[in-house]
């Protein structure tokens, strides 16, 4: 007779509500410092207090209903597991990778972005929001590409990234409004140059790591900012470097008339033809960080890299250079942000110390933790989600019905970044894509 497995008992369900309604409490006591109050201007010049207790006991219901469900969830899936367990059953057959679906899905919306745009739209000129978005979110999916390298495959913690972004970005804007190099020339010295202060982190933390290795690259993304602010006759200080000049197509500019790029493949001016190859510059530019990735972790400099993230002792015992490891690995992921701080510098025509906070770091990390450290399918969808979804927040205007006209869904960003972080810590702790290709596959035996 096979043994069965009783119900669940009624008696969790107190517990779980307790649980649940510690989880709103919880929630209550964030939200009332937060949330529960905004300032306004009053009839004359002082500020008054609104109150917004009904968006407040919205979100500790809201929480009180999620943790409630997932807790319940998670009983059901335990229960139906020991029920397998104790009737002998099978594990389930492993299901399809998602990254084997994923991956040609995102690179085929990524190649015709800008034509779907364009048809979407009704013309390039119009569809213009979504390419600028493209090129918005395919330099932080190179980002977080490159910082995967770092973080993901060689297990180091690296809160000053954003630093080498900026060094990549100030050596075009600096190489090419005093001495007027063009960009295809600045841009593998920018990666060269950031390359280089990537060695000159990595001495300095050979020996530390955990907290103390992350204290020291925010220290270092911060000298950057300073020094860029502090040292005008270098860099311009806070007001930055302007009048950089554009990209061109290796060296036809993108201009009206005979000798631009327009007259020179027959077609009629458009500006937007600029735009299409800047969006396309930088996909190609993220495709070569991805190939880079995925050819370095089958040489042995990338097995060694995966050591050193798994356990640092042993990969000394088994003489692996953890000097030269981890002095090429920041390197490398350095080089790749010098090429994004390049293209961005080209982008925008104008740098400033500004655009390289704290936050940016941050923001690249979230991206590369949210999306499975390791994982290069689910950095990409991470991106996705964390630069279009505040972009999206803008278009939703429906939200204004229910709060209130004054009600703007942007300034809730953080709230809702924050929040979306908390659940898939609970989740899903290792990422959207918690699996990782192996370096290396063992061969099934020869028959």
């Amino acid at each position: 007779m096979a043994p069965t497995v009783a119900p669940r008992s009624t008696a969790a369900l107190p517990a779980l509500l307790k649980d649940a309604a510690l989880f709103a409490l919880v929630t209550l006591g964030l939200a009332i410092p937060v949330v529960a109050y905004r300032t306004d201007l009053g009839q004359g010049t002082g500020l008054v207090l609104t109150g917004r207790w009904g968006l407040v006991a919205s979100l500790c219901l809201a929480i009180f209903v999620l943790r409630l469900a997932q807790r319940l969830v998670l009983a059901e899936v335990s229960r139906r597991r020991d029920a397998r367990i104790l009737a002998g059953v099978a594990a389930p057959p492993v299901a399809v990778r998602p990254a084997r679906i994923l991956g040609p899905l995102t690179l085929a919306i990524a190649l015709t972005l800008p034509f779907l745009a364009a048809f979407g739209s009704g013309g390039l000129s119009e569809g213009r929001y979504w390419i600028d978005l493209g090129i918005l979110i395919l330099t932080y999916v190179m980002l977080g590409w490159g910082l995967n390298i770092v973080v993901g495959l060689a297990g180091l913690l690296d809160l000053g990234y954003v630093a080498f972004y900026a060094v990549g970005a100030y050596s075009y804007a600096l190489l090419s409004t005093v001495f007027g190099l063009s960009f295809w020339i600045c841009l593998p010295l920018s990666g060269l140059f950031a390359a280089a202060f990537g060695i000159l982190l990595g001495f300095p933390v050979l020996r530390l790591r955990g907290d103390y290795l992350a204290i020291v690259t925010l220290a270092f993304g911060e000298i950057i900012r300073l020094v860029l602010i502090n040292w005008t006759d270098f860099s311009g200080g806070s007001a930055g470097v302007s009048s950089i000049p554009r990209v061109n197509f290796f060296g036809v500019p993108f201009a009206a008339g005979e000798g631009g790029f327009a007259a020179l493949f027959g077609l009629s001016f458009n500006p937007m033809h600029r735009v299409v190859f800047l969006y396309y510059l930088i996909l190609v530019l993220a495709l070569i960080t991805n190939l880079v990735t995925l050819r370095m972790r089958r040489l042995p400099l990338g097995r060694a890299w995966e050591a050193l993230r798994e356990d640092e002792i042993a990969c000394r015992s088994l003489g692996i250079d953890t000097t030269i490891t981890k002095l090429t690995a920041f390197a490398l992921g350095a080089m790749f942000a010098g090429f994004a701080g390049s293209f961005f510098a080209v982008r925008q025509g104008f740098v400033s110390p500004e655009s390289f906070n704290f936050l940016e770091s941050a923001i690249i990390l979230a991206i590369v933790v949210l999306g499975g450290m390791g994982s290069q399918i689910g950095v990409a969808i991470a991106a996705i989600a964390m630069v279009g979804a505040p972009e999206l927040l803008r278009n939703l205007g429906f939200l204004r019905a229910v709060f209130g006209e004054g009600f703007d869904p942007n300034e809730y960003r953080l709230l809702l970044f924050g929040l979306a972080m908390v659940g898939m810590m609970v989740w899903r702790p290792r990422g959207l894509i918690s699996e990782r290709t192996p370096s290396v596959r063992l061969a099934g035996r020869k028959s």
